[in-house]
């Protein structure tokens, strides 16, 4: 925002008013076709290939968003805003390839690991939220404050890459490893196909036949939260901005929307590691999950700005949409753990993988159709 301000070429607008809106496209539209090709080459690109060389990719493109940092882009702001929604898609689709694959290798161990994955996910997103608020706390100079965050992005895919490289010398990965190979030995109970080298595509049908309800449940859960977070929730300003306190003008939107969304969020995955309910073939599962469309009224009716159409502000407290993110990631944390964790359970254990693909498939269906109906809610406010 600060880079495309007050700009001569028209861009302005654009990063100002609706940024986040056309980043969380950028972020989900290419990220579903990245997914159908993942499902594609499961069985014919090893899994460690597909998480590497995504980490490495990642690597190179936020390595050039810190470089362009301290560029001064004022004299292209355009195609500084194209080069920024480029890296995005980019970065977008290869972390894709990456968490897909992850959760696909996860599936197949313990439903404790899978959790505690999930449960990582948010974690990121929590401390990626702490370094924005420290960044904007110690730097006097945005730009430093901007190169400070990127440069953390670097130094932890970084470490991330290392650690991916030791977890095959870890003790407990290969007694899980060969567990499995023992489970599923011929004369066992379960399938051995896919322990073999098998170069063909899975079997889509009966994966969907199984995961469908669960699938819907987990696109519905995401579909909300991205029409919402960040495009609905980090324009709430608060009431009191007029005082022009630290809290009301600097603070605010990073504390109250990216921190504790990501915090709750983060709560509510590591509570299914306690609780399991309700079952995957529960009615009530699918309830709750519908019983979250009332969360986009009540942002809406926050104090969100500007506003062009829809003037009437009810929830007029700093402590509502407070409350609100707090439920809004709180529900998806737990709800999207849920279902995320019981799809590959539900399946053949020679499926499991490829299950896991399918519901981030649904996973980022759902970010991606949320993220264009965020465009048009954006609008519509």
């Amino acid at each position: 925002m600060y880079k495309l301000q007050n700009c001569s070429d028209g861009a302005g607008p654009v990063g100002e008013d609706y940024f986040e809106s056309y980043i969380s496209i950028a972020s989900t539209v290419p990220s579903v076709l990245c997914l159908i090709g993942n499902f594609l080459i499961i069985n014919k690109v090893a899994a460690s290939v597909r998480i590497l060389s995504s980490l490495f990719v990642m690597l190179a493109v936020f390595l050039v968003i810190t470089v362009l940092v301290k560029v001064d882009t004022s004299a292209w702001t355009t195609r500084f805003f194209a080069l920024t929604i480029g890296c995005v898609v980019v970065v977008s689709g290869a972390s894709t390839v990456f968490t897909s694959s992850i959760f696909g290798l996860s599936s197949c161990f313990p439903m404790k690991d899978l959790q505690a994955l999930i449960s990582g996910q948010a974690m990121g997103g929590t401390i990626s939220a702490v370094a924005s608020v420290v960044d904007l706390a110690a730097a006097a100079d945005v730009t430093d404050s901007a190169l400070a965050y990127f440069l953390t992005a670097d130094i932890f895919i970084v470490v991330c890459i290392m650690v991916y490289l030791l977890l095959p010398r870890l003790e407990y990965s290969r007694c899980v490893h060969h567990s499995m190979e023992d489970e599923l030995e011929p004369g066992g109970t379960t399938n051995t196909s896919f322990l073999t080298k098998n170069t063909s595509i899975p079997p889509l049908r009966p994966i969907l036949q199984k995961t469908a309800l669960l699938g819907f449940c987990l696109f519905y859960v995401f579909f909300i939260s991205i029409i919402i977070f960040p495009s609905l929730s980090s324009n709430i300003e608060s009431v009191s901005k007029s005082s022009g306190s630290p809290w009301s003008t600097k603070y605010f939107a990073p504390l109250t929307s990216f921190l504790l969304y990501n915090f709750a969020d983060w709560c509510g995955r590591q509570i299914t590691m306690w609780i399991q309910a309700p079952g995957p073939k529960s009615k009530l599962l699918p309830t709750l999950v519908l019983l979250r469309t009332i969360f986009l009224p009540l942002f809406i009716l926050s104090n969100y700005q500007p506003r062009a159409h829809i003037r009437t502000v009810v929830f007029d407290r700093d402590i509502y949409p407070v409350v609100f993110t707090a439920l809004l990631g709180l529900s998806n944390g737990y709800l999207g753990t849920l279902v995320s964790v019981y799809g590959p359970k539900i399946v053949p254990k020679e499926l499991a993988e490829a299950a896991g693909v399918v519901m981030t498939f649904y996973l980022m269906l759902g970010l991606a159709v949320g993220s264009g109906c965020s465009v048009l809610i954006v609008h519509l406010v």
